[in-house]
């Protein structure tokens, strides 16, 4: 619900720099937005500018902060999303051509799990620091010269919990609609603790670059972390993002500092 404070701490503890932003200053009416990047991970965080309903405002009420939209950089934003849709996907948004002074971009999206959604962004020869209709941002934060490097380079995977029963289902979509695979899979019986259990299928794209283990919860001695996510959060979504590091212990020292 604060775009620019969530930005600032991923400045000031994950090593991240702002690259662009969105708001009233550059004409946007309905939220803010700071974008900010390290190596090629870029996380994008949104407020809402006033109350009334848009896709922000309603996901923040439903949910509270949260992840919304886990995008793919794709080659062929229209065939990719017209195949998904034949196929049985729901659209968000088709196919659009967005321009502004640093080139062009295409950009489409698809309903996934719960609330959350996959952008499909094709960028042609796009010179701009993020999307068209963002600015860049070219000053420092003051704090960042003096903090060591993280490290951090993309992002490993995204894992989407799922209420129990839906996991399967859900691995399907993406082997139907976005021929994924399956790259991996555990049960209760090899992830569990004294009193928590899950299952897990981790799905993956033909390169094996973007991974996404979908989880649901298994019966332990009490109520799985995974059913908790669901219940608190209300509904399937994103538990957590995960990126990878040459060094983690010198990234978690780094975090510290």
């Amino acid at each position: 619900t604060n775009a620019k404070q969530a930005a600032s701490f991923a400045i000031a503890r994950l090593g991240f720099e702002k690259i662009a932003y969105k708001g009233l200053e550059t004409g946007e009416r309905e939220y803010a937005s700071h974008v900010v990047k390290q190596g090629r991970i870029i996380w994008e965080y949104k407020s809402p500018i006033n109350p009334k309903s848009c896709d922000v405002t309603d996901f923040i009420t439903k949910h509270g902060d949260g992840v919304k939209d886990v995008a793919f950089c794709v080659k062929n934003c229209k065939e990719i999303y017209n195949r998904a849709i034949k196929r049985g996907a729901t659209s968000v948004s088709p196919p659009k051509v967005l321009k502004d002074k640093y080139g062009s971009v295409i950009i489409a999206s698809l309903q996934t799990y719960g609330d959350c959604i996959h952008s499909l962004i094709e960028y042609n020869n796009y010179k701009g620091p993020f999307l068209p209709g963002y600015e860049p941002v070219t000053t420092k934060d003051p704090i960042i010269p003096k903090l060591p490097k993280v490290g951090l380079e993309i992002i490993d995977h995204v894992v989407g919990n799922q209420p129990d029963g839906k996991m399967i289902e859900v691995a399907e979509w993406y082997k139907n609609t976005l021929d994924f695979h399956q790259f991996w899979s555990v049960d209760d019986k090899q992830v569990h603790t004294q009193y928590s259990a899950l299952r897990s299928i981790v799905m993956t794209d033909y390169d094996r670059i973007v991974k996404l283990p979908i989880n649901e919860p298994a019966e332990g001695l009490k109520k799985s972390q995974i059913q908790e996510y669901v219940d608190y959060h209300g509904g399937s979504g994103v538990q957590h993002i995960a990126m990878r590091t040459k060094d983690i212990i010198k990234s978690i020292k780094s975090f510290h500092q």
